[in-house]
C-alpha cells in the first residue's frame, strides 16, 4: 500500500472529523461527569461512529451505483461537500453549527447523538470513507483504509479521555487557531478530490 495514500487518507480523516474541536463539545456534552462515565461514552461514540463508516465503506458505492451514481461524480461532489465544511471551519460556522445540535440534546447519555452521529460520522466523514475506499483497487486497500479510520478514532477517544487536560492547555484561542488550519488542509485536500473526478472523466488532460 502507497504509504503517500495512507498520509493522505489520515489527513483527510483526521481534518474531517477534527477530534481537537470535538474535545470542547465533548466536555460540553458530559458536564459534571465522573472519569468512568466519560470513558463509557468516549468507547461507545467511538465504537457507533466506527459501525456506521465501516458500513458505508463497503456498501456505499455499491448503493451509489445502484442509483446511477459514478465515483467519478461523487469524487467531485464529495470533494464540494469537504470543501464547503473547510469554509465553516475557517469561518467558525462549523463550531457554532455542531454547538447548537449539542445544545438541542438533553439526553443524559449522548453517546449516540449528537457525539456519534452526526458529529463524528457526519456527512463528511461518509463521504471521505466512500471516496477512500473507491481509490482503493482491492480489499486490502479498503482495509488499509479502515485501520486509518481505527487509528482517527483512537485520537478521538484519547483527546476525549484527557478532555480537561487538553482545554487547560490549548485555552479557546489555541483551539480556534488549530481549527483553521485544519480548515486551510481541508480546503486542498477537497480541491485535490476535485480534481481527480474531473480527471476520471478525461475533463482534464
Amino acid at each position: 500500500m502507497d504509504p503517500a495514500f495512507l498520509i493522505s487518507a489520515f489527513a483527510t480523516l483526521f481534518v474531517v472529523i477534527d477530534p481537537i474541536g470535538l474535545t470542547p463539545l465533548f466536555i460540553a456534552l458530559t458536564p459534571g461527569a465522573s472519569a468512568a462515565h466519560r470513558r463509557a461514552v468516549a468507547f461507545r461514540a467511538c465504537l457507533i461512529a466506527l459501525l456506521v463508516l465501516t458500513l458505508f465503506t463497503f456498501l456505499g458505492e455499491a448503493v451509489l451505483g445502484f442509483i446511477g451514481i459514478s465515483m467519478p461524480a461523487f469524487r467531485i461532489s464529495g470533494g464540494i461537500l469537504l470543501f464547503l465544511t473547510a469554509l465553516d471551519m475557517l469561518f467558525e460556522r462549523r463550531t457554532q453549527r455542531r454547538k447548537g445540535t449539542a445544545d438541542e440534546d438533553s439526553s443524559p447519555d449522548p453517546s449516540v447523538f449528537p457525539i456519534a452521529i452526526p458529529l463524528i460520522a457526519g456527512p463528511g466523514a461518509i463521504a471521505s470513507m466512500i471516496l477512500l475506499a473507491g481509490q482503493t483497487s482491492d480489499l486490502v486497500g479498503t482495509f488499509a483504509v479502515l485501520g486509518v479510520l481505527l487509528v482517527v478514532l483512537g485520537c478521538v477517544i484519547l483527546l476525549f479521555l484527557a478532555a480537561g487536560i487538553v482545554e487547560r492547555a490549548l485555552g479557546k484561542t489555541g483551539i480556534v487557531v488549530i481549527t483553521r488550519l485544519l480548515g486551510m488542509l481541508l480546503a486542498a485536500l477537497s480541491v485535490q478530490f476535485v480534481i481527480d473526478g474531473l480527471r476520471d472523466v478525461g475533463a482534464l488532460g
